[in-house]
């Protein structure tokens, strides 16, 4: 894979036509940014320095473009492939079907791109919504989608709940990602919230028992929107 990443605009088509087509509504590249729909805009962020990798990206997504700092959900997703669009797609392809999903359904609030848990749900986080987005995996090796199966399986939410509860102001949209994996003796567990790193909520994630192949890898990333009560 070369080092060079697409012109800016390029990756930003390549964001708009895949939430053109999961809407079923037209998204557009203008003025430095994917538009959609009424005030909602996806950019690309600036990140915490850690993308210099051509096949990683920082996306924001802007709920309403003439007031980001209202509500704008930051995120950054990496791709893999044998060149740098097809890493740059699939990361696109990757950040869709986790992040993208959640957003997609804070919007429409039907069940059409995610799932529900109300704030009491017991596989829910106390005291919030949550729109929980899908779960992605990939890997290597016959246990190549072990760990995105037990994901499936399993609720990560009210283990991350208690190192969470203390990391955002009360009204705030949270976005939550987690990503985890690993093998042959190598791992990960990372927590985000907005886009920043949260240490104690990736301790709890790494405590956690998903499976660690010993033939290759696996990983699993997922995203969880966490709305306001009211």
């Amino acid at each position: 894979m070369d080092g060079v990443r697409p012109a800016d605009d390029v990756v930003l088509g390549m964001v708009a036509g895949r939430l053109s087509a999961a809407m079923g509504r037209p998204w557009e590249v203008r003025d430095g940014l994917a538009k959609g729909p009424g005030r909602v805009a996806v950019r690309l962020g600036g990140g915490d320095g850690h993308t210099a990798e051509p096949g990683h990206l920082d996306l924001d997504f802007v709920l309403d473009v003439e007031h980001p700092e209202r509500a704008t959900i930051a995120d950054c997703v990496a791709g893999y492939g044998a060149t740098t669009e097809e890493a740059v797609e699939r990361a696109v392809q990757v950040w869709l079907g986790t992040t993208g999903s959640a957003l997609l359904e804070l919007l429409v609030q039907d069940g059409s791109h995610a799932g529900h848990f109300a704030s009491g749900d017991p596989d829910g986080f106390p005291g919030r919504h949550a729109i929980h987005g899908g779960i992605t995996g990939w890997g290597t090796g016959d246990d190549h989608d072990a760990v995105q199966r037990w994901a499936v399986q399993h609720v990560l939410l009210p283990h991350l709940a208690p190192e969470l509860k203390g990391a955002f102001e009360r009204d705030e949209l949270v976005g939550v990602k987690a990503f985890f994996g690993g093998g042959e003796g190598a791992e990960t567990a990372e927590i985000r919230v907005n886009g920043e790193h949260h240490e104690a909520g990736s301790r709890a994630l790494a405590e956690l028992d998903w499976p660690r192949p010993t033939n290759g890898v696996s990983y699993a990333r997922t995203f969880v929107l966490l709305v306001h009560e009211d």
